[in-house]
């Protein structure tokens, strides 16, 4: 992911609405937007649940151990976090929403320190 960047003049305008996060996060929503997609048998409107969900399968896949701290880096702590981002695509006309989409969707839909460390597949804190 590192090599990939938006278009001049589109971070300019994403943190005008939003400048908590870094250029990156905004960038991994959208790769685990796709993500979702591309395990469905038919592409269809993902949910925020459900992206969120995606999010944190990604981000475990990609760096695994690191998946909490490289999101923290970007400014992503929370599910929260997650609908602000697609919210602010949304205000900007980068993705589509459906009349049902809230940002109240995202939250709590898990708890970092859960998804990415309690209930990290390899942690030998559950192994006894």
């Amino acid at each position: 992911m590192s090599g990939l960047a938006f278009r001049e003049g589109i971070m300019d305008r994403i943190r005008i609405r939003e400048p908590r996060f870094d250029e990156q996060a905004y960038l991994f929503v959208l790769a685990a937007l796709e993500h979702c997609q591309s395990n469905l048998d038919a592409r269809r409107h993902i949910n925020g649940a459900e992206l969120a969900r995606g999010c944190r399968d990604l981000a475990l896949d990609r760096y695994g151990l690191m998946a909490r701290l490289v999101l923290e880096h970007w400014g992503v702590c929370s599910t929260a976090d997650i609908g602000d981002i697609v919210f602010t695509l949304v205000d900007l006309g980068f993705l589509l929403s459906q009349p049902q989409d809230k940002r109240e969707e995202f939250l709590a839909v898990y708890d970092f320190d859960r998804a990415f460390e309690k209930e990290y597949p390899w942690n030998c804190a559950n192994c006894a």
